[in-house]
């Protein structure tokens, strides 16, 4: 990433601007970036026929287009909410319980992102390229080097499939870090312990599939998985 790129910043607008903890706002687009690419799983907050639904789904971003691309099936009304319908795509990390001396002073270290935009919807009968690559960006993101490992989707599967695809244009990124705030105070004269517990997503050892034939070695990019370990580290976040 150049200079330019990580100085650039996300625009301000009454859905993003930080009101509350403004400390913990982030404005660079590598913040909002950092975000997206520690995590694989997001909420799609949407309105539908006038009821709010939060759907948890997989998603995956194209960097160079700045497109986020969300999966879901075309069963899925969530993945329908109308023309010129704006949703909400939230990811969030949790890094640490930070457990203080009071319990009004508790808090929780997290990374999280809140993307807004009116998305395309993606079908195989509307647009066959546009879903084979949105399906690309989804599972490299989850699991680089498996789309052209495993067996492309065919036919029938992506008349089964939906994506939404939302620019990455309208996003408010919020970090918070750091051991609790009450030592300084009063409570921090009562003798209690106090401190962080980190938390935070792994990847463990590759477990083989019982019904696996024998003779069929672990791909080299599903076992970098597994050494690499976790998913994003805080540090990620800038």
């Amino acid at each position: 990433m150049s200079s330019e790129e990580r100085n650039q910043q996300l625009p301000v607008t009454e859905r993003t601007r930080h009101r509350r903890l403004r400390e913990q706002g982030r404005t660079g687009r590598e913040d909002l970036d950092a975000v997206l690419r520690a995590g694989f799983v997001c909420h799609l907050g949407v309105v539908v026929d006038g009821t709010p639904m939060a759907l948890p789904t997989v998603y995956g971003v194209d960097f160079a287009t700045r497109t986020l691309y969300v999966h879901g099936s075309v069963a899925s009304r969530s993945l329908t909410p109308g023309p010129d319908t704006t949703v909400c795509v939230t990811v969030t990390h949790v890094d640490g319980l930070v457990l203080a001396r009071s319990v009004f002073e508790h808090g929780v270290n997290y990374r999280s992102a809140m993307v807004y935009g009116v998305p395309r919807l993606i079908t195989g009968r509307t647009d066959p390229e546009a879903l084979l690559h949105g399906l690309r960006v989804v599972t490299e993101h989850c699991a680089p080097g498996q789309w052209d490992y495993a067996r492309r989707p065919n036919a029938k599967e992506l008349a089964a499939t939906s994506l939404l695809a939302l620019p990455l244009d309208e996003a408010s990124v919020k970090v918070a870090s750091g051991p609790p705030e009450d030592g300084d105070g009063p409570d921090g004269e009562l003798g209690l312990w106090a401190g962080v517990v980190p938390m935070g997503t792994y990847f463990g050892v590759p477990e083989p599939d019982p019904a696996l034939p024998a003779g069929i070695s672990l791909p080299a990019h599903i076992a970098a998985l597994g050494r690499d370990g976790s998913r994003g580290a805080a540090s990620d976040a800038g």
